[in-house]
């Protein structure tokens, strides 16, 4: 007779939930030091510290600073983002819709963070993963907020939903990146707002 095995998930015991408690302090630490300097200026003591950790612990459970600064970029962003979902709310027409999010998007603090993550993790083999992972994250939440919007506010959209949200989030990054780099401009130049194409739902005749 064939034995079944208990294939339930054991409860997270304390050591586990110590470190996941560690890990998470690491990480929000992370952000917020992120956020308030130059990354050149932030060492992992610093963070450490931050977080009543120790320096080896950083490595232990983010591997490397560069993977560190990915996960915090990309959770400073998805902070923002939450925020920003209020504007969807706040307007009232998809034209108004369009030119706040161009707007508000182009502004966010976490975006040049975003954007020197991108080139961290391009720049390594070992982090594309991690790259990877996060911008699935930032899609699949701007497609979730998205769908929702459009049904609270019967408007549409005139092409599949994944391309409408990584066309908008591609472009926000190199307007970013542009701007960076010193590119003579602002965000007046880029029409970020013509990379949606939410408009109210044509009454069939």
């Amino acid at each position: 007779m064939e034995v079944v095995r208990n294939r339930r998930r054991r409860p997270e015991g304390p050591s586990q939930a110590r470190g996941h408690s560690t890990r998470q302090r690491i990480l929000h630490s992370a952000e917020k030091i992120y956020l308030s300097k130059p990354a050149g200026e932030v060492s992992v003591a610093a963070i450490a510290a931050a977080a009543g950790a120790f320096p080896n612990q950083v490595t232990y459970y983010f591997g490397s600073k560069d993977s560190l600064f990915i996960h915090a970029a990309f959770l400073a962003l998805l902070h923002d983002a939450e925020r920003v979902e209020g504007v969807g709310l706040s307007v009232e027409s998809p034209a108004s819709f369009r030119n706040a999010m161009a707007r508000t998007v182009l502004i966010l603090p976490s975006m040049p963070l975003v954007v020197r993550a991108l080139a961290v993790g391009t720049s390594r083999s070992d982090l594309s993963a991690v790259v990877d992972q996060h911008l699935n994250l930032l899609f699949r939440q701007s497609e979730r907020y998205l769908t929702r919007l459009l049904k609270q506010r019967s408007w549409e959209i005139q092409r599949p939903l994944p391309i409408e949200t990584r066309t908008f989030w591609s472009a926000a990054f190199g307007a970013t990146l542009l701007s960076q780099a010193g590119v003579t401009g602002n965000g007046n130049d880029l029409d970020l707002a013509g990379t949606l194409t939410v408009r109210t739902v044509e009454k069939k005749r």
